[in-house]
């Protein structure tokens, strides 16, 4: 079975996609601020991730490709053409790619720049089609080696020759668009369908007037390198405080073992109310509570030098105080899984409470 999954980055409004086949996955223009977002999606699903692919060299966000290959030892492709150093598979038209018992056929689509590419799944029920075809539009064509003749010829060669059905991914959107087909492309695309010549395109694109991406003058160079951060960024997929896990949900994550680990080192706030922090499952010894709908009228009383853990009865509650800790500023914050309930399951010491 295909596992397929569309993600978005809100900031540059770039489309991430996922694909995994078999217990192997690839990613598809992963971003940089959002590496541990896909990461733990990945390993909720039970995937590895194999490779992480560029459509091409972004300008206006900066690629997760080289956090994932330290996080996963992921491999990194992007075309030949696109002159960046750091990868691990330079790709050309007509190079496969495989996960799992899958494969993505690659084809050069440049035009927005010389080294975009598309990736077709290997039944043409789908393509990713970065920055060179986008929904009712096309990528830009004014800078980084753009040239809308080009484009014009890799849309109408390698694009809207696939099947009518075949659905097509952009790169971005910024109308909240999701996916388009080739047939809706071909018939609907005011730049690039219907009766639309090569003249009429690039006088098009010669009069779209638009400013610059704002990220570019970091973006570019950024990636130029598969995305790997100067030194003294900080870019890390994990706190190190303690062994911690990264959810899809966006919260951190410390099982009841790492918690032990370090319980005499750290802030432990129990979020219950206080009849059930005084109840049957009792609670973690020197645990201070705090009722979640106090915690942010009650920031005074602890300590932002200190790592800090949430608990609750059953984790649900404590996550939400990891989200008001972290917008007050507190940066080493996680939620114990599975709360009181995982907590003495799994036979943890506990004040109070009943057999």
């Amino acid at each position: 079975m295909l596992i397929f999954r569309q993600l978005f980055d809100p900031s540059s409004s770039t489309y991430t996609y996922l694909l995994g086949s078999n217990g192997e996955a690839l990613l598809i223009d992963p971003v940089f601020e959002q590496a541990r977002r896909d990461a733990a999606l990945i390993d909720e699903l039970g995937l590895q991730l194999l490779t992480t692919l560029e459509t091409h060299v972004h300008a206006d966000h900066i690629t997760a490709a080289w956090l994932h290959r330290q996080r996963s030892a992921s491999r990194i492709g992007l075309a030949v053409a696109s002159n960046a150093e750091g990868a691990d598979v330079y790709l050309q038209h007509g190079d496969h790619v495989v996960f799992g018992n899958r494969h993505l056929q690659v084809r050069a689509t440049p035009g927005h720049t010389d080294g975009c590419l598309s990736f077709v799944l290997d039944d043409e029920s789908m393509a990713f089609t970065g920055d060179c075809l986008l929904i009712r539009g096309s990528g830009r064509t004014d800078f980084q080696q753009g040239d809308a003749h080009t484009m014009f010829k890799s849309v109408h060669t390698q694009l809207l020759t696939l099947p009518g059905n075949c659905l097509l991914y952009p790169g971005h959107d910024y109308r909240g668009l999701t996916v388009t087909s080739v047939a809706e492309e071909r018939r609907y695309n005011p730049r690039l369908g219907g009766d639309i010549s090569e003249s009429d395109f690039v006088g098009y694109m010669q009069n779209l007037n638009l400013p610059h991406p704002k990220q570019i003058v970091a973006a570019v160079p950024a990636n130029l390198h598969c995305g790997e951060p100067q030194a003294g960024t900080g870019a890390e997929l994990q706190q190190d405080w303690a062994t911690l896990v990264y959810t899809f949900a966006g919260i951190w994550e410390i099982t009841p073992e790492g918690l032990e680990e370090v319980a005499e080192h750290i802030q432990i706030i129990d979020v219950r109310e206080a009849d059930e922090f005084n109840g049957t499952l009792g609670h973690i010894r020197g645990a201070k509570l705090i009722p979640l709908g106090e915690v942010e009228a009650r920031l005074q009383e602890l300590n932002s030098d200190c790592p800090i853990v949430t608990v609750c009865r059953s984790g649900a509650r404590s996550a939400q105080a990891t989200v008001l800790l972290q917008k007050a500023g507190f940066t080493n914050v996680a939620n114990l899984a599975g709360g009181m309930l995982h907590w003495r399951g799994n036979g943890h010491p506990v004040e109070g409470g009943s057999d």
